[in-house]
């Protein structure tokens, strides 16, 4: 009686259309996640997470939410308002930076540093 040798590791990464069939072929009771598993050498868990993770899409998808969690979905919320609130403040600063260069076009340079009365400048 030969024993194999497992090699614990990080498990092969499959193309997701592999995984895609061998799920399918769980969840239609065609393999166990055990046999499924060893054909495509990885875990059980590995297949069980995949076997979750499939049927959780399919749900978001029928509840309406495309595939996206709320976790998602939040943070896109978040992002659309933090950019609002971005784009007000670049407006506010445009429209002082206006009011800055309108009321300087009038204005004759002064001169700057130690000069005196008579002096010319260049």
């Amino acid at each position: 009686m030969t024993e194999e040798v497992l090699h614990v590791g990080r498990p092969p990464v499959l193309p997701t259309d592999k995984k895609f069939a061998l799920v399918l072929r769980v969840v239609t009771g065609e393999l166990t996640a055990a046999e499924a598993a060893r054909e495509a050498g990885v875990s059980e868990q590995s297949v069980s997470n995949w076997r979750r993770q499939f049927i959780e899409g399919g749900r978001n998808g029928l509840a309406g939410e495309g595939g996206r969690n709320s976790e998602n979905a939040s943070r896109i919320a978040e992002l659309i308002k933090e950019n609002a609130t971005l784009k007000a403040t670049i407006g506010e600063l445009y429209i002082e930076l206006r009011k800055h260069t309108r009321s300087a076009v009038g204005r004759i340079p002064q001169p700057r540093g130690n000069t005196h009365p008579g002096q010319r400048v260049n």
